[in-house]
């Protein structure tokens, strides 16, 4: 059956416009990272024929939101590279039989609309375009990764939160974003400003009503085991070295306060004592967290991602369209070296 002419036309405009922007330097790629680069025409290649395959992706074309698909190719290429470095530097060994196992459990069908958002099926689309046994391979060191740490991964923070009245509070995100920079300026203003939190927090809780600074949480060298809070060692907090000042929104969805967390220790060696049994991590959890695991190794590969396909996220460990759209910022501490991870 022949395409019908309005959808071609439509497809044609959205490849023109998907990942639009100025390049860098290195002219063709769309993203450097270690010693591979892949090319703005691979990644063509794929949108084209998501397009074809993947009646999820015509409507994408209509919608003019192929720079979805273009940003998701480079994600998992980013993670896939990450993942094998990795691997052989933790001395992670293959096991080639789960890993079959995982691969007969993907699926290649057409994606449908689940009603959960574009994200998680062009996700889903992207991971089709791509080889099964290397898709379960990245999972299942993933997975391993989080096997190896979760146990005796933990954080020690001072943090504190900014009441946010919606998920898109502009207001409570750049408060955030400018105590992370004065923090990681002048780290001498921490310790008051935290105690301050402190005590407008514990006001707010006893009159129900936020302070004039507008701070819902505050704590000092909180020491945070990753076993006890998986949901959280997923995040950006538990990704980041010593020396770090880290933002985020930390208890999404439920609640869309603003974190700043300042790190001061991150441990890979020694459980965090608990008083009550760590629960147990599902699949989902282990893969989100193996991805967190691979932030550390971003340092190492001179990620360079094309302008026209937006801008790495560390925190969320994915392309953002720019830099107003990232989930967060991870900044050093002014006159300390970040800890070796």
């Amino acid at each position: 059956m022949g395409r019908p002419r309005a959808l071609v036309a439509v497809v044609a405009g959205a490849f023109l416009l998907a990942g639009c922007g100025s390049g860098p330097s290195q002219v063709g790629s769309a993203v450097i990272v270690g010693d591979r680069s892949v090319g703005i025409d691979q990644v063509q290649s794929m949108i084209d024929q998501a397009v074809r395959e993947q009646p999820y992706a015509q409507k994408l074309a209509r919608e003019h939101k192929l720079d979805l698909l273009g940003r998701e190719i480079v994600r998992q290429t980013v993670l896939h590279e990450l993942v094998l470095r990795a691997a052989k530097q933790e001395n992670l060994v293959a096991d080639q039989a789960k890993i079959a196992q995982k691969g007969a459990t993907q699926t290649s069908t057409p994606v449908k609309d689940t009603g959960q958002g574009d994200q998680v099926a062009v996700s889903q689309m992207v991971a089709n375009l791509r080889d099964r046994t290397e898709r379960a391979t990245d999972t299942y060191f993933e997975q391993e990764l989080a096997n190896k740490y979760l146990p005796k991964l933990s954080v020690g923070a001072d943090y504190l939160g900014i009441s946010a009245a919606s998920e898109t509070d502009p207001e409570a995100r750049t408060r955030a974003f400018d105590l992370a920079k004065q923090f990681s300026a002048d780290p001498g203003k921490i310790q008051g400003t935290i105690q301050q939190a402190s005590q407008e927090a514990q006001q707010a809780q006893q009159t129900g009503a936020p302070g004039a600074g507008g701070f819902s949480d505050a704590g000092l060298t909180e020491l945070f085991g990753a076993s006890q809070y998986p949901s959280l060692a997923q995040t950006a907090l538990f990704g980041s070295a010593a020396n770090s000042v880290v933002v985020f929104q930390a208890r999404m969805p439920a609640k869309p306060d603003w974190y700043v967390f300042v790190v001061r220790a991150r441990g890979t060696d020694k459980a965090v004592p608990a008083d009550q049994e760590a629960p147990k991590p599902t699949d989902e959890q282990l893969t989100a967290i193996g991805v967190r695991l691979l932030q550390p190794y971003l340092g190492q590969t001179g990620l360079r991602v094309n302008p026209r396909y937006g801008v790495w996220d560390v925190v969320s460990m994915n392309l953002a369209p720019n830099l107003d759209a990232t989930k967060g910022t991870v900044l050093p501490l002014r006159g300390a070296a970040p800890a070796q991870q």
